[in-house]
């Protein structure tokens, strides 16, 4: 008997101790004196008699949370309490079977640490600080699901399996930090849950962008399938596709598929000006295969760039176009220039030549006027812009010259002077 008295007052004992204990935690808590309170219930859990007391670590999840809102504290102090916090409250059912405590407050300490995850995470977003946004948000996601695998409800707020906001959350976050696997497993998530809105184009746009580079081009096409589909106005589609099959180095392809866009999109700028890129660096460029058929390929470029010209705002495809008829004459008259011999079939070759080369300056004039009136009614230019605005008026002078009106060539050389870098 006497065995046991001692045995029941040791246990009365160290209960009495623990409830003061607890009264104390209770006070500080009440007072908002969370620091005070941290304390506390560190030093009981550091008696081993009190880690398997299921009431020890629920308190514990409690004031860490609540601490972790301290505006004094530092932002990675804050997460890793939230993270103690959200440890402790698992303990805490792990040992209570009967999950008395998490019941008698409906789970809303896990709802609270979503909540406080995802803030915690826009706050390190906006402080440029991305890798620990991106673990702040990733830990919300985390605390989500468990909510979802124990189905606990509530009635402020529906949780969802996928939480759209919150995984772009994570993916952009991810991006910005250059994690790029963890960027793309989660804007991947998104994609594949066909979500779509104006929030949502960057998942389509950095999954092609990240595709092409690897030359997936079956992930590719998929994606960019649904690019189309969601966002049909958006240009980065035709680019990206375009990218891809310039890529293989067949002309004729990439060709043929400008042409089948632009027949879908006549009046898109953007395609009719790039096109005309192309076709204007394979008959201009240096040191690249040229057409098979450059007269006809002359034409079809003239006849992209009034394509482009026409949905133009500014005056890029009318400095091409001036360029390129420029060129254009210059051929006709280098070849005319080149035949010396005066038998009268050569010389009426040559004349035609010459002909054509008037023929085309007359046609490169007015463009080549536009793009001096456009220049000269800009406030100020860009270095670009006045290499561009010598160059044309430089073309003036000698197309002018070349019609035989010096007078109207030095008038071009005189603006063209005064052009200052």
């Amino acid at each position: 008997m006497k065995k046991i008295f001692i045995l029941s007052a040791l246990f009365v004992c160290g209960f009495t101790s623990f409830s003061q204990t607890f009264d104390e935690v209770n006070a500080l808590m009440d007072k908002k004196k969370f620091k005070e309170a941290k304390i506390s219930i560190d030093k009981m859990l550091a008696d081993p008699k009190n880690t398997d007391k299921s009431d020890v670590w629920y308190y514990k999840g409690r004031i860490y949370n609540s601490l972790s809102y301290d505006s004094s504290l530092a932002k990675a102090e804050k997460f890793t309490l939230k993270s103690n916090a959200y440890e402790a409250f698992k303990k805490n059912q792990q040992i209570d079977t009967k999950d008395i405590r998490m019941k008698f407050e409906n789970y809303a300490s896990y709802l609270d640490l979503y909540g406080g995850y995802y803030d915690l995470g826009a706050q390190q977003f906006n402080a440029k600080e991305y890798a620990d946004a991106f673990e702040s948000f990733k830990k919300a996601n985390e605390v989500k699901d468990f909510i979802l695998s124990k189905s606990y409800t509530y009635n402020q707020v529906v949780l969802h399996p996928l939480d759209t906001a919150l995984v772009l959350n994570i993916a952009i976050a991810a991006m910005q930090a250059k994690n790029e696997d963890q960027a793309v497993l989660n804007f991947k998530k998104l994609a594949d849950a066909n979500v779509s809105g104006k929030d949502y184009v960057e998942v389509y746009e950095y999954l092609a962008d990240k595709y092409s580079k690897k030359n997936d081009a079956v992930a590719l096409q998929e994606i960019l399938g649904k690019g189309k589909k969601f966002y049909p106005q958006d240009g980065y589609w035709n680019e990206m596709e375009l990218k891809s099959v310039g890529g293989k180095g067949d002309r004729a392809a990439l060709y043929a598929k400008y042409e089948e866009m632009i027949a879908k999109n006549p009046t898109d700028f953007t395609l009719n000006y790039n096109y005309a890129i192309e076709l204007y660096n394979s008959l201009w460029g240096q040191d690249v295969a040229k057409p098979t058929d450059i007269p006809a390929a002359k034409d079809k470029l003239t006849s992209v760039l009034k394509s482009a010209i026409a949905n133009d705002k500014e005056i890029d495809a009318t400095v091409l176009m001036v360029n390129h008829l420029f060129n254009y004459a210059a051929d006709y008259s280098a070849a005319a220039t080149a035949i010396k011999s005066a038998k009268p079939e050569e010389v009426k070759k040559k004349a035609v030549l010459k002909s054509l080369s008037v023929k085309k300056m007359d046609e490169c004039i007015p463009y080549a006027e536009a793009a001096v009136k456009y220049y000269a009614s800009q406030p100020t230019l860009k270095a670009s812009q006045k290499a561009s605005f010598q160059n044309i008026l430089g073309y003036m002078s000698d197309m002018y010259s070349a019609k035989g009106d010096p007078k109207k060539s030095a008038e071009y050389d005189k603006k063209k002077a005064t052009i200052k870098f």
